[in-house]
């Protein structure tokens, strides 16, 4: 698992910024940035430094925290094909067992998995409504969602 922090990042940061403000020694840019002048010298080479000190070098950097964090990745694997693929490779199911626990975690993951997305509604005409009926068609579809989203799954 790579690290949540792209601390090769920080460390060309600190060298850049160092290189601007003068040329500073790590000495010098660690007494700036108020920690150990041992600290910079491993965020340089790239180290992660403890919280702290991340903190005051990013303040340093006049960079905000969260540029330095990774974006969450997103899963794109499909979730019923992997677990089919595990269960092909178990040496205690059959083929034929092991199809039909796939088959049965297709069928579970599709009516239970459902990504419910919102409906949207435009009206062509929204011009000349007046505010008063606007208002009310607004309250009308927002009843109807809730009753829709009230009702057994079977029922819609």
């Amino acid at each position: 698992m790579s690290d949540p922090i792209d601390i090769e990042l920080l460390g060309r940061l600190v060298r850049a910024e160092r290189l601007k403000r003068g040329r500073l020694s790590l000495r010098a840019a660690a007494e700036q940035a108020e920690v150990p002048f041992n600290t910079l010298a491993r965020v340089e080479k790239g180290d992660l430094p403890d919280l702290a000190n991340f903190r005051r070098i990013v303040h340093w950097l006049g960079l905000p925290p969260e540029r330095f964090f990774q974006p969450p990745r997103i899963r794109t694997e499909n979730t019923p094909e992997v677990i089919a693929h595990h269960l092909a490779r178990d040496p205690n199911l059959t083929d034929a067992a092991a199809e039909k626990i796939a088959a049965l975690v297709r069928e579970l993951y599709t009516s239970l998995a459902s990504i419910q997305r919102p409906i949207r509604v435009h009206l062509r005409a929204s011009a000349t409504f007046k505010p008063e009926a606007s208002r009310k068609l607004s309250s009308l579809l927002e009843q109807m969602q809730q009753k829709l989203e009230s009702m057994p799954r079977a029922e819609h």
